[in-house]
């Protein structure tokens, strides 16, 4: 056999495993039969495939199904215990670094909170190799032995001859190579991305973006950002980000820290809508220290009647606004919003921006709309981040070498 007939064989057989592995991975379970009838393989080569994935401990027999008057069918899953995943969430006032199984499910998460806006790049690399070590020592897991390690950052990330730039202004980086920052500490395959699009993904596989074809992932934070993720469902789904925070919807409005006026950002912000209430009459002045905090406690003095509650209740119409803007340009089935703040104040004003949202929307495009908060938790942006190790197991249906 030739060179090239011996590559195009292994690189069918290594698309075939990815085919059925993801196909098993994204439905939670599945059949030779199913696996047959979805793939257009032959029974022979989905056996011979799944058998690999059996003896390798990626995928196991768990249970059976009925058939049509056959005997019961073995249902197929992958095994949590195959490998671990490592996703970050570097953000403006905190890094989370996560430990999960390669099937999302959380095993340990360690924060450390950021007092200022922004950070000299060594000291975010610190804390994330700190992280790391953390998380897999609490959980006795040797971190040589993940599958690989997923960052998120608040910025966009640019492919170099040797790796990645990371420009985030708002954290004053340009040309940040984390990934050299990183490399002393961490041994496994290292992927850094944009977090609203990694938080995309994971609320597209695991969270309220499920089952819709067309929707928009807003990050909410002291920035803001946004993700458009598509695809007929959760296997096929890709996600893209836009500067949504930096959209005008205030001609002249309030300066933004990127230069302009009127930005979206300026408005719902985690320190704008700090500093509209500390700019009212009436309002006490805040005891918490640190922008959660302060939202939090912003938040709580919102369920009576008061500055808080019309604070909150400014945010949401700006917040539908913005909504509304990306209903009428993009048509989206679903927008989902996501991000600690969202976390923290979105129960209150979701009604309102829904509202907001319908009343600036062209009629035909809000009808087919859902407008829902995030079911990810506190660890959504870094779960989102540990979704781009298993992408690139799922991509080449096994375990990535060593970096």
């Amino acid at each position: 056999m030739t060179t090239g007939m011996r590559h195009t064989t292994r690189d069918l057989r290594r698309r075939n495993r990815a085919a059925l592995l993801s196909h098993i991975y994204h439905t939670g379970a599945a059949s030779r039969v199913e696996l047959v009838q979805t793939s257009g393989l032959s029974s022979g080569s989905v056996s011979n495939v799944v058998g690999d994935l059996v003896n390798e401990g990626m995928v196991a027999e768990v249970g059976s199904e009925d058939s049509d008057g056959g005997r019961p069918r073995a249902l197929l899953r992958v095994r949590p215990e195959f490998g671990k995943v490592v996703g970050v969430d570097i953000g403006e006032t905190h890094v989370q670094v996560g430990l999960f199984d390669w099937t999302l499910q959380r095993i340990a998460t360690t924060t450390f909170a950021i007092a200022e806006t922004s950070l000299e790049p060594e000291a975010v690399a610190w804390m994330v190799s700190a992280g790391i070590a953390k998380v897999t020592a609490e959980a006795g897991v040797d971190p040589a032995t993940l599958l690989g390690v997923g960052v998120g950052v608040p910025g966009a990330v640019q492919p170099t001859g040797t790796g990645t730039a990371v420009h985030a202004p708002t954290l004053r980086w340009s040309g940040v190579r984390l990934d050299e920052m990183l490399e002393a500490s961490v041994s496994v395959p290292l992927y850094i991305d944009n977090c609203a699009r990694t938080l995309g993904q994971a609320e597209m596989w695991r969270g309220a973006g499920r089952g819709a074809s067309r929707s928009v992932v807003a990050l909410l934070g002291v920035g803001i950002g946004a993700a458009l993720a598509t695809g007929p469902d959760s296997r096929d789904a890709t996600s893209s980000t836009s500067e949504w925070g930096h959209t005008v919807i205030v001609v002249g409005g309030a300066p933004c820290r990127c230069g302009s006026r009127g930005c979206l950002e300026a408005y719902v912000g985690a320190e704008a809508v700090l500093s509209r209430y500390a700019e009212m009459s009436g309002g006490r002045p805040i005891d918490a220290i640190g922008t959660e905090a302060r939202l939090a406690e912003l938040a709580a003095r919102a369920a009576a009647p008061g500055p808080a509650a019309g604070v909150l209740e400014t945010t949401a119409e700006y917040l539908g606004i913005g909504i509304a803007n990306l209903v009428n340009l993009l048509a989206p089935d679903r927008v989902v919003l996501a991000g600690w703040v969202a976390e923290v104040i979105g129960p209150q004003i979701l009604p309102a921006v829904r509202a907001a949202a319908r009343r600036h929307s062209l009629p035909y495009l809000y009808g087919q709309l859902q407008i829902q908060l995030g079911e990810l938790g506190t660890d959504a942006v870094a779960l989102g981040a540990a979704t781009l190790p298993v992408v690139q197991v799922l991509a080449t249906g096994e375990r990535p070498p060593a970096r």
